[in-house]
């Protein structure tokens, strides 16, 4: 016996839903587990990693998918990787509270992690840690906001911690002096952690002088310190501002 299954009905598992209100109507559309915020960030290109399904739904657990002209007065469009394209940066994911109260807490470290490797204390001329930034966001009362990507929202926590502390967005700018014998070994371990080689002297000796990200530093004096035995040396010589314009984070 053939049971009868309405043709605009879909039924899917394992999902997770993005809903939207527009123009009266909602709106859903099914994505993979996990995908959603990747999109958000920049990470996940492919949209077909994101979507279960390229099809608009009034509601997707009931695998009721939404009528054409209801699609187009409402977007302008009937053009459905556009308008899951639209639900996807504007809708709002839809999660059990445990799932979002994860979420939320895994975003919160990523945003205090985003701003110990970008910030100094411009006094010490020193990283802060992440679990110091992560109490100052707390004493704050900062609440991460789940639709926003954490770079921007790091940028916004560092405007808001200027008020309370000393923090400061900057490059470190160091003196590496290392023997030629190291200096040859040592270079290349070191390039991928250097954001500017400003200066380079190689002749008894390696000499440096660099710019690198905040979230670097400890990397890389602990690379100097145990690769050499103590006998290579650096040194900070000043901090270079990132400007307030520059409002990328890499």
């Amino acid at each position: 016996m053939s049971i009868f299954t309405p043709t605009n009905q879909i039924r899917l598992t394992n999902v997770a839903v993005v809903r939207m209100k527009k123009g009266g109507k909602r709106f859903e559309i099914a994505c993979y587990k996990n995908k959603v915020m990747s999109w958000r960030s920049g990470a996940e290109k492919d949209l077909d990693e994101v979507l279960q399904t390229n099809s608009v739904f009034v509601n997707v657990s009931k695998g009721q998918v939404a009528k054409k002209d209801d699609l187009s007065k409402a977007f302008g469009t009937d053009d459905l990787t556009e308008i899951c394209k639209q639900i996807l940066a504007k809708g709002e994911l839809q999660v059990s509270d445990k799932e979002r109260q994860s979420q939320l807490e895994t975003m919160f470290r990523d945003i205090a992690t985003i701003v110990a490797e970008k910030c100094v204390n411009p006094e010490t001329k020193r990283p802060y840690t992440v679990s110091l930034i992560e109490r100052a966001m707390k004493d704050i009362h900062y609440s991460v906001k789940a639709n926003k990507s954490t770079k921007q929202q790091a940028l916004e926590v560092i405007r808001q911690l200027k008020e309370s502390m000393q923090i400061q967005r900057a490059h470190m700018r160091l003196r590496l002096v290392l023997s030629a014998k190291e200096g040859k070994r040592l270079k290349e371990k070191l390039k991928p952690l250097l954001k500017v080689v400003e200066s380079e002297d190689f002749d008894e000796e390696l000499e440096m002088v660099c710019l690198v990200d905040p979230g670097c530093f400890r990397e890389i004096d602990e690379l100097i310190r145990c690769e050499t035995k103590g006998r290579g040396s650096l040194e900070v010589l000043s901090l270079k501002d990132v400007e307030e314009g520059d409002e990328k984070l890499e």
